[in-house]
């Protein structure tokens, strides 16, 4: 089964568009009326009952709410994390990069295996 994944607020909603077109689960914050307004934490339990990993850039806030959950035993959402400089924004090609990466990571062999703090490469 393919990973389900929750792009958050800075990736456009057309990123989930494209892989769903590939037959990938993907939901976006910002094409999302009841998730748009969510604070990380709120957004982190609700990937989290819904066994979605959540791809991000915001690092320090998502990886403390991954840890809290851990060390508490409460449900974590596992965690995709862009490093902001892979895919720099204003490059026109950003979004094309963004899915051909994505869907890459989400046609590894190994997905399922993969550590609930992951890095796209």
């Amino acid at each position: 089964m393919s990973p389900r994944l929750l792009l958050d607020e800075h990736y456009a909603g057309e990123i989930a568009v494209k892989l769903a077109a590939l037959g990938h689960d993907v939901v976006a914050v910002v094409a999302n009326p009841e998730l748009r307004a969510s604070s990380d934490a709120d957004l982190f339990r609700w990937a989290a009952s819904e066994r979605r990993r959540i791809v991000t850039e915001n690092i320090k806030d998502f990886r403390p709410l991954l840890l809290n959950a851990h060390s508490t035993g409460q449900p974590a959402a596992q965690l995709l994390l862009i490093a902001p400089r892979r895919f720099p924004r204003g490059d026109g090609s950003r979004m094309n990069a963004i899915v051909a990466a994505l869907a890459a990571w989400l046609g590894r062999p190994d997905r399922a295996d993969r550590p609930d703090e992951d890095w796209l490469s």
